[in-house]
């Protein structure tokens, strides 16, 4: 049988490597940095801000169970959320993954003998952000704070985020493919086993599911320095690998495969990605991702892209913001927005980009293909929509 091999992290290996993942890898990403929000006002903060609904954190834990039921860990907990901070004007800045860690009252306390006891009542937000815009993030939320009580914290040198995925986590999990998964926590009944696959990490943290996409796999946020429960070394893998998974499944992630200030949500499929609440009310740039969602069509897209020469390989580099060019009439219909090797990202067009006898090129690099597929994971709405359009145009 094939196993994945890890490899190193360059240009050469990668454009060459198939992303068939046939068991579960892990990969660190150094292009997520942590931080954390704290205090009385943190959710009514972050409600104001952010496009995803965050008063569910505020909520009694609902029906998510861990994958194993274990003394040592809560039986229920929150899981994460994808949203995203805009400019007044409805355009992309940044991503963010909120994690609530397990309160005190919902594990046993280190005698094993009951509830623990909050005793500071902090109430505590993580999020893992784009690394390349930490201290501008921070800057923006801070300037936006005011008077409000919530502090906002850098703890990147504390806590690391990392991805699995890959194998049976591509398709949608069950409770029963990762019994060890959250197994972490305290008791007086220790599960040695997942203690010592985490080095002693008492936190309580654990691998979630990907709120985006079941297909994404697991994600979470650990302990700096250490390895999280589950992670072989055989089965670590370089970050560039975790992008290649991401671009063939057509989802952008951070502030330069979505470009800030400039990207409209929509577009970049943030609705189908489980980032944005449409009842939530009011939050920055809302009034535009409202009316463009029940009022208009969303004409372009981000899709996977496939690069490939007559040969069927790739010895071109395609750079970002490469013009994507329909060779039937010669006219650009969108642009790419990533790209590592044979795979990326592109912002198109659908009436032209999914033809049925679409020949696309890059700009400026003859004897380049270019194909977009419609990833598998698209609400029929959007194909059908696209397509009614297109009958209409």
């Amino acid at each position: 049988m094939h196993r994945f091999k890890v490899i190193p992290y360059t240009y050469r290996n990668l454009r060459r490597h198939q992303t068939h993942i046939d068991q579960p890898v892990a990969s660190l990403l150094k292009s997520r940095s942590v931080i954390r929000f704290s205090g009385p006002d943190t959710i009514k903060f972050l409600q104001g801000l952010l496009t995803n609904d965050v008063r569910r954190f505020e909520e009694p834990v609902g029906d998510e169970t861990t994958y194993l039921v274990a003394p040592n860990v809560p039986t229920r907990y929150t899981p994460p959320m994808y949203a995203a901070l805009l400019t007044p004007q409805g355009r992309f800045l940044y991503d963010l993954f909120l994690y609530r860690p397990p309160r005190p009252q919902e594990k046993l306390d280190r005698t094993g003998s009951g509830p623990g006891s909050d005793q500071n009542g902090t109430f505590e937000l993580f999020a893992d952000v784009d690394s390349s815009v930490l201290d501008e993030l921070l800057q923006t939320f801070k300037r936006y704070r005011l008077r409000s009580k919530v502090e906002i914290e850098n703890v990147a040198e504390d806590f690391s985020c990392w991805q699995r995925y890959g194998g049976v986590l591509s398709g949608k999990s069950s409770s029963a493919e990762e019994p060890k998964a959250a197994s972490v926590g305290w008791s007086a009944e220790v599960d040695l086993p997942a203690m010592a696959e985490s080095h002693g990490d008492e936190i309580g943290w654990q691998w979630f599911k990907d709120p985006r996409l079941d297909c994404l796999g697991l994600r979470g946020i650990f302990k700096s320095g250490t390895t999280p429960p589950l992670v072989e070394a055989d089965k670590e893998t370089d970050e560039g690998n975790y992008f290649l998974w991401r671009f063939e499944t057509g989802v952008a992630e951070g502030s330069n495969e979505i470009p800030k200030g400039v990207a409209m949500p929509l577009e970049y499929n943030l609705a189908g990605l489980n980032a944005i609440s449409f009842d939530k009310g009011c939050y920055v740039g809302q009034e535009l991702i409202a009316r463009t969602h029940h009022r208009g069509v969303i004409r372009k897209r981000v899709l996977p892209l496939r690069f490939l020469d007559d040969s069927g390989k790739v010895d071109q580099k395609v750079a970002p913001d490469s013009d994507v060019i329909d060779n039937s009439s010669g006219k650009k219909i969108g642009t790419v927005t990533a790209a590592l090797g044979s795979r990326g990202l592109g912002l198109l067009r659908l009436d032209e980009a999914l033809k049925v006898s679409s020949s696309l090129t890059i700009q400026g690099q003859d004897g380049l293909k270019v194909k977009a597929i419609r990833p598998g994971w698209w609400p029929p709405e959007w194909y059908e929509e696209h397509q009614q359009h297109s009958a209409v145009a």
